[in-house]
């Protein structure tokens, strides 16, 4: 557990794209929008996106503040001696208080080792947590990249927000055929285009669920159980077009409804279970969880399972529990074998924990079959 609220732990929101994609551009306007002020941007070069004309001052080495109160930094080592160097000055009033932190990979990197950082360093988890996953896709260059670099599908596969630039630039037809394709890698992701990086912030940051408060539109756009159960339609082997395998076909996105409720001893189980035996291969799970009667939401990207959100009350009349799945050759099957996890209880009693027999071998035959592939 975390010594923090959510609200008391500023989000980390990650901008990854491929190279050439336009994230320079974007932070370029980010970095001037009055909307950015009390964040923090982690950036790789801070010659890179030139901001000499807006600073105002430089509160510590490799850290400047600009006009519209956005601190600014570069990586110093690695991310980890970055992010607890910004707390500590913040701690000691070296550098303004910031309400989330914004960080730029690099054009090949992977955001999930950024996500694992968040998730279970511990100098770091309890004063930070994560946010959207901004994945920059180039509108001229994009279907390319993505049949020529794996990078690139797994940048829009995690991603919360895609967003797609230079789209005055790009052929309509190439430009459709893009979109196209990001829908069947992440069909769940919010779509935003942007020319010359201009778009507002918040429409950046708001693809996330992290507020045991949020109202019913916010749970359903952030669940979007719909795109997913289309997407499933039309992945259907008699449905799929005949062509060269590319970077992504191997790519499922398909939403799962459960009955009932669960227990929390079975919701732990059952993440344990994808997480350790299928990590590499579960690109992305969102679900809405009727745990003992209670909604919660769990966001997982491969093997780092996000802290569940008990929400102050159900968004709609349904109960039942619904998850939304990106993997990677996987068959939804295997998948739904493992949901039997979900029904584990274990109770506490005088110090011991005592398992329903019956649920636990259920649990057992799950474990072994999702194991083996079957």
């Amino acid at each position: 557990m975390t010594n923090a609220t959510a609200a008391e732990r500023p989000p980390v929101s990650i901008i990854t794209g491929y190279l050439g994609s336009g994230k320079t551009t974007l932070l370029n306007r980010l970095l001037r929008d009055p909307a950015m002020a009390g964040a923090a941007v982690i950036i790789n070069e801070l010659g890179e996106v030139g901001l000499d004309h807006l600073l105002v001052a430089a509160p510590g080495e490799n850290t400047v503040l600009l006009q519209n109160g956005c601190l600014c930094c570069t990586i110093r080592g690695d991310l980890v001696e970055t992010l607890a160097d910004l707390l500590a000055k913040r701690d000691a009033g070296g550098i303004p208080a910031f309400d989330r932190v914004l960080v730029e990979t690099t054009g090949l990197a992977d955001p999930v080792p950024i996500l694992r950082t968040l998730a279970s360093e511990g100098i770091i988890t309890p004063r930070l947590r994560a946010g959207a996953v901004i994945t920059v896709v180039d509108g001229v260059n994009g279907e390319v990249q993505l049949d020529s670099c794996p990078e690139s599908v797994k940048q829009a596969a995690v991603a919360d927000c895609l967003l797609v630039s230079k789209t005055d630039l790009a052929d309509p037809d190439e430009l459709a055929r893009l979109r196209e394709r990001l829908l069947r890698i992440n069909p769940g992701a919010q779509r935003h285009d942007a020319v010359r990086g201009e778009i507002a912030p918040a429409l950046l940051f708001e693809a996330v669920l992290d507020d045991s408060s949020a109202q019913r539109e916010q749970v359903e756009r952030w669940l979007n159980e719909a795109a997913f159960v289309k997407a499933g339609r039309a992945a259907h082997p008699g449905r799929r077009k005949r062509g060269a395998s590319r970077h992504g076909d191997s790519i499922r996105a398909f939403a799962v409804r459960r009955e009932g409720a669960v227990t929390r001893s079975g919701l732990a189980a059952w993440l344990d279970l994808l997480a350790a035996l299928k990590g590499a291969n579960l690109l992305r799970v969102k679900a809405l969880v009727n745990v003992e009667g209670r909604p919660v939401a769990v966001h997982a990207v491969q093997s780092v399972i996000h802290e569940p959100v008990e929400l102050a009350s159900w968004p709609s009349a349904e109960r039942c529990s619904r998850i939304v799945f990106i993997t990677r050759d996987m068959a939804r099957a295997e998948l739904e074998a493992t949901l039997s996890a979900l029904e584990l209880d274990a109770r506490r009693a005088e110090g011991d924990t005592a398992i329903d027999p019956a649920a636990y071998a259920r649990f057992v035959q799950a474990a072994a079959a999702f194991r083996a592939g079957k």
